[in-house]
């Protein structure tokens, strides 16, 4: 099993919308850049991925779950973009924000932290446990 993070403006998709979305779950739909889109694709089904709201809170919010894996987009006609389909699996009893990660010495190298601009990243099996404990899972 791999780990992954994948960012969402909460305004216009966030974790209650997900959650909304109960057993169904939702496309991880519009993502337009090549890396993310390659991560994307290299994800299984039951990969675990961290919900991360960007822009507004900037936190670490709840764990998701891969439903299905990489597929054409339906946002589009466009062959070159595709998405996997995720589940809301758990929330974090408290939201680890990109301060509090910055702030941990072990978490220095995670991709969030050197490309936070990537909305689709990995997230190492380490920085994956030690996130958890901070957002109380």
């Amino acid at each position: 099993m791999a780990f992954w993070l994948l960012k969402s403006e909460p305004d216009v998709f966030g974790w209650s919308h997900l959650l909304a979305k109960g057993a169904v779950g939702e496309e991880w739909s519009g993502v337009r850049n090549y890396q993310a889109r390659n991560n994307m694709r290299a994800m299984q089904l039951g990969d675990l991925a961290f919900f991360y709201h960007s822009n507004i809170g900037k936190e670490v919010v709840g764990i998701m779950e891969v439903t299905r894996t990489s597929a054409p987009d339906s946002t589009t006609d466009d062959p070159r973009w595709d998405c996997v389909m995720v589940q809301a699996k758990q929330p974090f009893k408290r939201a680890v924000t990109l301060d509090d990660i910055k702030a941990v010495p072990e978490l220095a190298d995670m991709v969030l932290v050197k490309n936070s601009r990537l909305s689709v990243q990995p997230v190492a099996a380490a920085e994956w446990a030690l996130i958890c404990r901070m957002g109380g899972v």
